[in-house]
This record gives structure tokens, sequence and C-alpha cells, in this order.
């Protein structure tokens, strides 16, 4: 590994993280009537549904798994599943989500390209953020004929390393990755950039859609009829129509 690589896969997670995370809070001190998603939703709208909801199902789908995958400790699931088997669910599952997701992203950029009265109202930011996640999409996908290169899940044990020695601050993440094809690289920067960039997009909208599972344990709201103060023995006149 040379100094360029230890940048990329040991000190720049560091940096993408940081910034993710004291960028987003910083944006809702200052900034909290742009924490929304601008939707769009009153030009195309039947593609906007189409490519919204294939999108969201796709990609929620593989951050989920990619969280959980990467993160969760071989020993875990080691007794019910072994590293191949669970290489090849990865891929299967992982495939049918990312193609949904690629081709969800892929109508989104095209309405918002070539629907002259979008592309007018669209800032820099969500063209630029919709192409890294097309690109991002794609990469994805094309490492799956990579993986089936190593059925055995060789290669995925040690992106699950890399992944679980970073969240933990360990040495020597940089260097299980020695022997990854460019593509898994170029899909793991890739996705360490868009982490990035998360703070300055639209993307921040995703915190409050997490935040709403708040509202499952949120007490009931009180509310209380208003009582007219009208003394005893006097009848309260009111207009025809009028409401109380």
């Amino acid at each position: 590994m040379n100094a360029f690589d230890n940048f990329l896969f040991g000190l720049y997670p560091y940096i993408a993280l940081t910034i993710f995370l004291l960028g987003s809070l910083i944006r809702f001190d200052r900034d909290q009537y742009t924490w929304k998603s601008d939707s769009s939703e009153l030009l195309k709208r039947g593609q906007l549904r189409w490519g919204s909801n294939l999108f969201h199902i796709g990609v929620l789908f593989l951050f989920f798994g990619h969280f959980f995958g990467m993160l969760t400790p071989h020993f875990v699931y080691e007794p019910f599943i072994g590293a191949g088997d669970k290489q090849l669910v990865a891929m299967v599952s992982g495939g049918i989500a990312g193609l949904l997701g690629f081709v969800g992203v892929t109508l989104l950029l095209h309405r918002r390209l070539f629907e002259p009265r979008i592309r007018v109202n669209s800032k820099s930011s969500d063209i630029l953020l919709l192409v890294l996640l097309w690109l991002q999409l794609a990469l994805g996908l094309a490492t799956i004929p990579l993986s089936a290169q190593h059925l055995d899940g060789s290669m995925m044990l040690r992106l699950a390393e890399w992944a679980q020695r970073i969240v933990t601050f360990r040495s020597g993440a940089a260097e299980l990755l020695a022997g990854a094809g460019w593509i898994f690289k170029a899909h793991m920067f890739l996705g360490m950039s868009i982490f990035l960039i998360f703070p300055f997009t639209r993307l921040v909208h995703v915190w409050s859609g997490f935040g709403t599972v708040a509202y499952l344990v949120r007490p009931y709201q009180v509310v209380r009829s208003r009582r007219l103060n009208v003394p005893a023995g006097q009848n309260q006149a009111r207009r025809p129509g009028a409401s109380v």
C-alpha cells in the first residue's frame, strides 16, 4: 500500500464521517428552513413517482444491508451461515436492490436534466448528487461479477474487517485492501464522498426520515375544548352559521 491508498482508506473515512456528522448538526442549527428535500412533484409526477419509489426501495435496502453486513462480526453469524453463503445472499439480494435503485435514479436524473422547467429550477448540487448516486449504484452492480470470482467469501470478509476496524479506531485497516480490485476501491471511495457532501445537499432530509421514528414513542397530544365563560342563567346568542 502506498501513501495515497493509506490516505484514501485509512484517513479519508474519518474526514468524511466527521464532516458528515458535524456538518449535519451545524446545518440543522443554522439553516433549519433548508432541512428538506425541495420536492418538485408538481412537474412530471408519474416519472417522479416511479423513480422516487424504485430509488428509495433499492437504496434503503442497500444501506441497511451494507450497514449490518459490513459491521456485524463474522463470529456472530458464523454458526448460522457460512461466509460463502452469506456472500451469495448478498450478491443476489443486493443485485436486485441495486438494479431497482439504479433504474429509479436513472429516471430521476433524466427528469432533472431533460425537463426544462425542472432543470431551470434545479441547483447544481441536485444534479451533482444524482450523478454521484448513479455512478455509485453502477459501481456497486459492477462489483457483483468480481465477487463471483471469490465465492468463498474471502473478499467480503476483508471488506467487512476494514469497515469494523475503521469504526472501532483500530490500525491496519488500509492494508486489508491491498489486493482489492479498483472497482471495489472506487465504490468505497465514492460512498465515503457521498457522506462527505451529505450536509451540503438535500440528502439532509434523510435525518428527518429517521427522526419520524420518535413519533412511535411520543405521548399523545392533549387537546382541550375551549369553553366560553357565559354567566349562569343567560343564553348565548349566536348568529346563524356562527361557530363556537
